[in-house]
């Protein structure tokens, strides 16, 4: 760690206001080797801004339902308690999504919906992860923009069924496709990286190409599907025209 407090300089009782705990958090968090001790001097330890980033980063991961085991364990693996360190750790465990969730009561979702709709239906969103319960007769949307592709597919005829499972199909393509993405980033930018023994220079430009994968594979992905549905496209409905023909006397 570099020294704490050249630039900011903080007692336990100053970093816990600063960071919204109590001073007893530190000290469990200290004990458990969440945040490295101060630098003491006289009989006064002294804490630095990277002891505040390593805080705010452990509150963050704790609002995303990570215990502090596994904190502790994402930490170790960062080999380090530099800024970079933990600006790398903070958008790794930032989600790859943009979208602001939605909440919806049973009553609306069924109307959008069209209707009356089988319970089991309900089940299988659920697990298809389309809709979160929260309370009863309450649900989290977690991508409105699926649930409208949805409600598009019923406008168009589609049963609810069927739409679940071009939904289901999406979902493990897609699946896939960001394996390929990450499984790229781990053997030609991470791995050359840690084979170096992650050195302290490079941490800027290793967080600096995980942040672009993000609209990078978007991007990508939009890009080479458009003209794989155009030709997919073309292909069907070119069959479909062809047997037409065919059957005319």
């Amino acid at each position: 760690m570099t020294r704490a407090g050249t630039e900011q300089r903080m007692t336990i009782d100053q970093l816990a206001q600063t960071a919204g705990l109590t001073v007893r958090n530190v000290r469990s968090y200290q004990s458990r080797g969440l945040i490295p001790p101060p630098e003491v001097q006289g009989r006064v330890g002294y804490y630095g801004a990277e002891h505040l980033a390593r805080l705010q980063l452990i509150g963050e991961m704790q609002a995303q339902g990570f215990n502090l085991a596994a904190i502790a364990h994402v930490l170790e693996q960062a080999r380090g308690a530099g800024e970079d360190v933990l600006g790398f750790t903070r958008s790794l465990m930032t989600p790859f999504e943009t979208e602001t969730p939605e909440i919806i009561q049973q009553p609306d979702l069924l109307e959008r919906l069209g209707g009356e709709i089988d319970p089991q239906l309900i089940t299988k969103a659920e697990k298809l992860g389309l809709l979160i319960p929260i309370a009863e007769g309450a649900y989290e949307v977690p991508s409105p923009t699926l649930l409208a592709a949805a409600e598009r597919l019923l406008a168009l005829g589609v049963p609810l069924d069927a739409a679940l499972d071009t939904m289901d199909k999406l979902r493990r393509n897609t699946h896939r496709i960001a394996q390929t993405f990450v499984q790229m980033f781990l053997e030609l930018i991470w791995k050359p990286f840690d084979d170096a023994g992650r050195p302290e220079s490079q941490w800027p430009q290793v967080r600096a190409a995980l942040d672009q994968l993000r609209p990078l594979a978007s991007e990508a992905l939009t890009a080479a599907f458009q003209p794989t549905m155009t030709k997919a496209v073309e292909t069907a409905f070119g069959k479909q025209l062809d047997r037409e023909l065919t059957r005319r006397p």
